[in-house]
């Protein structure tokens, strides 16, 4: 009898063959791996060594070598906010599935409570819900499909009970999930699985008495996050990891990049509307003041050049002052700083 996964596969491989006959090793995962890895240097920015090891786990995963009775690859994602965690997963998943958004995301911040581990592995028996075996999940984008696979990122996970985090072990031990209500099993064998977190970042992340052991010594930032960490997850939740990725504070420098892709990615937006953007020295000095903050990372910067320059910009597309030029296709606007605030003009091409 030919089993269906197995028809699949063959089909995958001569297809593969055939388009590829140079090719000596072939994937069923159809993303391009250089092309995934060059685009996780360009967009995770100041995270040198978490870009690395994502890129090694695309080659893992683009091989198809990786333990089949497993998740594909799971890793905890730690430091604080606005570094590019949740930006790590979405791109990911734009690289994996073509779509930043194809992901499933699971708040960990409902999940604050014991009695609400019945929203991860199902009401049991007797329970509201328990014959509809009700989750969190969304099926489709935890299974993917034969040639992509799915992502999950499990939010803020430190907020979850200590009930929830131990359901989750099966998962990333098994790749299995089975609602207790319906019997139904979840399969996470073709998922990546993220969990971020916050422990470390903040003076009043004190829970199972860390706190005190961290008054005793001095340590880096990375080394504050791993020592909260350490006294938060017991050992079988770290053992079933496969990568602990620690993320660096941003520097300014840091923040001028992530400001550079904030431009273009608002200059890609405007040219459906034919218009063009271009900004002072001294309104992107202005922005990187007011924007460049260690507490809240690339968040600031972001939300600076909305309120700065994208609330005004948009009023002054929409006061019928714009002309489109006789001999261009675009319309040129430029904007220039005046007393604190970013003024705009339309430029002569």
């Amino acid at each position: 009898m030919v089993f269906i996964n197995d028809l699949l596969e063959e089909n995958q491989r001569q297809r593969s063959e055939s388009s590829h006959a140079a090719t000596a090793y072939s994937s069923r995962f159809r993303f391009d791996l250089q092309a995934g890895c060059d685009h996780l240097r360009r967009h995770l920015i100041g995270q040198d060594q978490v870009c690395q090891t994502l890129c090694d786990a695309l080659a893992v995963i683009k091989a198809d070598i990786a333990d089949s009775e497993r998740p594909l690859w799971s890793a905890l994602l730690a430091g604080p906010t606005g570094v590019g965690k949740t930006s790590s997963v979405k791109l990911m998943a734009e690289v994996l599935t073509g779509s930043a958004d194809a992901y499933c995301r699971v708040d960990m911040n409902t999940l604050s409570q014991s009695h609400y581990a019945a929203a991860i592995s199902g009401a049991p028996p007797g329970y509201v819900g328990s014959k509809e075996g009700v989750s969190l999940f969304d099926e489709t984008l935890i299974k993917g499909d034969f040639s992509t696979p799915g992502i999950v990122l499990f939010d803020e996970i430190e907020k979850a009970s200590d009930e929830v985090i131990w359901a989750l072990l099966n998962v990333l031990e098994e790749g299995k999930l089975t609602l207790t209500g319906s019997g139904k099993t979840l399969d996470f064998r073709n998922s990546l699985i993220f969990f971020t977190t916050n422990l470390g970042s903040r003076s009043q992340d004190c829970k199972k008495g860390w706190r005190e052991r961290l008054r005793l010594q001095k340590l880096t930032a990375e080394n504050t996050v791993k020592a909260a960490l350490d006294a938060f997850f017991a050992p079988e939740f770290f053992n079933r990891l496969d990568a602990v990725l620690v993320y660096e504070q941003l520097s300014l420098k840091s923040a001028e990049d992530i400001f550079s892709l904030a431009l273009s990615a608002l200059n890609h937006r405007l040219r459906k509307k034919s218009v063009t953007l271009t900004l002072s020295t001294e309104v992107v000095n202005e922005i990187l003041r007011r924007g460049f903050d260690q507490r809240y990372g690339a968040r600031a910067v972001r939300r600076v050049l909305r309120d700065c320059v994208e609330t005004p910009l948009a009023k002054f597309l929409l006061t019928g002052s714009v002309s489109k030029p006789e001999h261009s296709a675009f319309i040129s606007i430029h904007g220039e700083l005046h007393a604190g605030a970013v003024v705009f003009s339309q430029r002569s091409t």
